[in-house]
């Protein structure tokens, strides 16, 4: 009996643990291989269904229900804030598509935009903004979605925008003081924020040289002459729907301003949306009429269209009709599918936790370091199995913090190393995560599936490789008293 107890109470086993990972793998795999579309329902069902599993695991070990749930509604509870701004950038974008404020960025942007270095200026245009407003979310929502319109145009691959938006807004939201993430991971490693940003260029420097010498010689070898739809003919289509006007630029250009502010995202997106549906009914008194179907009211007609923009579904045709799903928008509504998806994420990642069995895992590769540059692997990778398994940026940052941060200290590696390395590898490979907040996000808001993009974001690829290679080849690795290594470290 006292055998039993003692073997009860140490926990699920390891191969216990990357059972309900295996299954959901699995899961997920078919899915992507029988539905179009997973994020409608399929990926959704796969991770509860793997959360189920994990409590069926652990019942054997006397784990009670109600503090299984407690710790699912605790872990759902960390993802609120990313709901409550996905909710917003719904109606952001709504607002945004009949006021004009999208339409006329791609209408300009196709004037001075070259087709061979466009992916190169996506690049550095997100970036630009990303690092001023410390925002991927709000870069991709608003200037990415312009800039996929452009690329659409020029008739680049959808997903290559794609890739190319995110790899600059994650670099801006990587560097930038203002960013949550930048803050964060030095502040669980014990260093301050501009030591952090400082050691990060070491790894991102080349990361993003490398990723932009990647969209160059990719843009020297488009031609134009592929592409199904012509930059004049969307320039006219545009010319020919929307009311176009330098004066619609004032809206992001406030916008971006308020953020730069350090005003939080939920208000500064709230006066986004506020700001589109006030530009649509000075702007664009046409499209609300034919949108709202009354002609007689024009406050009417305003309250319907930008109530409607914002939390429901708006279509504006256009006489190009391959340009006519860029002018759509699902609101508020159309971001329902993703939060269904982050909560039933958060579930998963709830389980595992409460459970043990991330403890378990996490520690067994803890327990296979043996130097230093296997120290920063081992940190990476549980950055990224915590961006696959508890879904969320921000575990994926606070959690391997705290484990690793003793282990770090004990082999004198200091704190920067530990916070660059949580950089490199959680913050970036979130959006490379079909069921992340972040993959399910930008998906949603660009249109493109994660998967479909993944591949183009060489950024985000790159960077915990980058990290692993300065770890192993010894670039830039700060000690204390400037302890060199040893032999016991290889």
């Amino acid at each position: 009996m006292k055998k039993e107890k003692q073997i009860t109470s140490s926990g699920p086993s390891l191969l216990e643990s990357f059972i309900p990972i295996i299954f959901l793998i699995i899961l997920l795999t078919a899915n992507v291989s029988f539905w179009d579309d997973t994020l409608a329902g399929s990926n959704q069902i796969a991770l509860l269904s793997a959360a189920a599993l994990s409590g069926i695991l652990s019942i054997k070990y006397g784990f009670k229900w109600s503090k299984l749930r407690e710790k699912i509604v605790d872990t759902i509870g960390t993802s609120m804030p990313a709901i409550l701004i996905l909710l917003l950038i719904g109606a952001l974008s709504g607002t945004w598509l009949i006021s004009g404020v999208v339409p006329v960025m791609i209408y300009y942007g196709l004037d001075i935009v070259n087709p061979t270095v466009f992916l190169f200026a996506a690049v550095i245009t997100s970036g630009i903004v990303s690092l001023a407003t410390g925002s991927s979310w709000s870069t991709i929502a608003t200037i990415g979605v312009a800039l996929l319109g452009i690329g659409k145009a020029l008739g680049f691959n959808d997903a290559m925008v794609a890739g190319a938006i995110i790899s600059g807004a994650y670099f801006g939201d990587k560097m930038s003081p203002l960013s949550d993430t930048t803050n964060l991971a030095p502040a669980v490693s014990g260093t301050d924020i501009f030591t952090h940003i400082k050691y990060m260029l070491y790894t991102t420097v080349p990361t993003m040289t490398i990723t932009l010498l990647i969209f160059l010689i990719i843009g020297f070898n488009f031609n134009i002459a592929d592409a199904d739809v012509h930059p004049g003919a969307v320039q006219n289509a545009i010319k020919s729907t929307f009311n176009i006007t330098p004066w619609l630029f004032l809206v992001p250009a406030i916008l971006f301003a308020v953020i730069m502010l350090k005003v939080p995202p939920l208000p500064a997106l709230a006066i986004g949306v506020l700001l589109g549906g006030i530009a649509a009914v000075i702007f664009q008194p046409h499209i609300i009429k034919e949108l709202s179907n009354v002609d007689s009211n024009y406050f009417k007609a305003s309250y319907i269209s930008v109530m409607q923009a914002a939390y429901g579904e708006t279509a504006i045709k256009t006489p190009n009709p391959a340009m006519n799903r860029l002018f759509t928008s699902g609101g508020m509504a159309g971001m329902l599918p993703t939060i269904w998806l982050i909560l039933s994420a958060m579930v998963f990642g709830g389980m595992m936790e409460a459970t043990g069995m991330l403890k378990k895992i996490t520690r067994s590769l803890l327990s296979l370091v043996k130097s230093d540059s296997s120290l920063i692997t081992s940190t990476a990778a549980t950055c990224i199995f915590f961006n696959l398994t508890a879904s969320d940026q921000y575990l994926a940052i606070v959690v391997p913090g705290e484990m690793y941060h003793d282990a770090f200290k004990d082999r004198g590696l200091k704190p920067e190393v530990l916070s660059r390395t949580l950089e490199d590898s959680g913050t970036v490979t979130s959006v490379l995560v079909p069921w992340n907040t972040g993959g399910a996000t930008q998906a949603r808001v660009l249109g493109v599936p994660t998967l479909d993009y993944l591949p183009f974001a060489f950024f985000n690829i790159l960077s915990p490789v980058m990290t692993v290679i300065f770890a192993y080849f010894n670039i830039k690795i700060r000690r204390y008293n400037n302890r060199k290594t040893t032999e016991a470290d290889e």
